[in-house]
C-alpha cells in the first residue's frame, strides 16, 4: 500500500476489529448495506469488468476497498478522504497491499484531484458519505468526477436519498426503521457516538479522532435530494445515462455511465 495521508498506524491495534465494529455500528442505521456493497459490484463486473481501476470516494475505513479487492483480486484501488481517524484504520487494514493507494483530500477544495494517483478511473465508488454535502457543491463534485471516469467507465452512489413527494410514505419507513433501530439498541448495539467514544479511547485512533472532530464537529448538515436529482445533475455534468439499480425504503444505488 502506499500512502499520502500522514496519519499514521498504531503498533498492535487490532484493524481487523476496527473495520468489524464500524461494520456492526453502519448496519445498526443500515441492516440491507451489504445488498448495495453487492449489487455495485454487479454493475461493476458488468459494465467495467473484473479488474478495474477504482476511486473509493469519501472512502472511509475502507469498506468498498475491501469488499472490492475480495471479490475482484486484479482490482486496484485509490481510497480518498479527510477523516484522519477512518483513515488509520483503513492504513492499518491494508498495510503492504500495493494494490491500495490512501490519500487525504477535501471534496469541498476545487484541487482535490490534483492529489489523485491516476488522470482517469474506470469506476468512482461512494457509499453513504455525499449526503453531508449540499446541493450545490454536491453538483461540483459530480462535474469533478465527470473528469475522472474514463469513456465507458461508471459511477455510483449509495446514500440516502429522499423523494419529498411521498411524505406519508417517509413518516411510515422512518418510524419503522427507528422502531427497530431502538430495539437493536436495547439489545446492545453501538451508535455512531458511542462508536466514536471507543475510538477515542484507543492509543492508535485518540489523536486522530480529535483531529477528525476538529475538522468535521459533531455531525455534518448536507442535503438528501431524490434519485431523480442525482441522475439529472450527473447527466447534466457529463454523464450518458443514470439511473437507480439498486434502493431500498430509504436509501437508492445511483449509477451513472459515462
Amino acid at each position: 500500500m502506499t500512502t499520502s495521508t500522514g496519519t499514521g498506524t498504531g503498533t498492535g491495534t487490532d484493524w481487523a476489529a476496527w473495520q468489524e465494529s464500524w461494520d456492526r455500528q453502519q448496519e445498526w442505521y443500515m441492516p440491507d448495506r451489504e445488498d448495495r456493497f453487492r449489487i455495485m459490484l454487479d454493475m461493476v463486473e458488468a459494465l467495467v469488468g473484473t479488474a478495474p481501476r477504482v476511486l473509493d470516494l469519501a472512502c472511509g475505513t475502507g469498506t468498498i476497498t475491501a469488499r472490492l479487492l475480495a471479490r475482484f483480486p486484479g482490482a486496484t484501488s485509490t481510497g480518498v478522504d479527510l477523516d484522519p481517524a477512518l483513515l488509520a484504520i483503513a492504513e492499518g487494514t491494508f498495510a503492504g497491499d500495493d494494490r491500495v493507494t490512501l490519500v487525504t483530500a477535501d471534496l469541498k477544495d476545487p484541487d482535490w484531484t490534483a492529489r489523485l494517483p491516476h488522470h482517469s478511473y474506470d469506476a468512482v465508488l461512494t457509499a453513504t458519505a455525499l449526503h453531508w454535502l449540499h446541493s450545490e457543491p454536491l453538483a461540483d463534485l459530480y462535474g469533478r468526477i465527470a473528469g475522472l471516469v474514463r469513456d465507458g467507465g461508471v459511477f455510483m452512489n449509495a446514500d440516502h436519498m429522499i423523494d419529498e413527494s411521498t411524505p406519508r410514505i417517509n413518516a411510515a419507513e422512518r418510524a419503522q426503521r427507528h422502531a427497530r433501530m431502538d430495539q437493536a439498541k436495547s439489545q446492545g448495539a453501538v451508535d455512531w457516538a458511542e462508536w466514536w467514544q471507543l475510538a477515542a479511547q484507543d492509543p492508535a485512533l485518540a489523536a486522530p479522532t480529535a483531529r477528525r472532530f476538529e475538522i468535521y464537529g459533531e455531525h455534518a448538515d448536507g442535503d438528501m435530494p431524490s434519485p431523480a436529482w442525482h441522475a439529472r445533475v450527473l447527466r447534466e455534468k457529463g454523464f450518458t445515462e443514470a439511473r437507480p439499480v439498486w434502493c431500498s425504503p430509504s436509501d437508492t444505488l445511483l449509477l451513472a455511465v459515462k
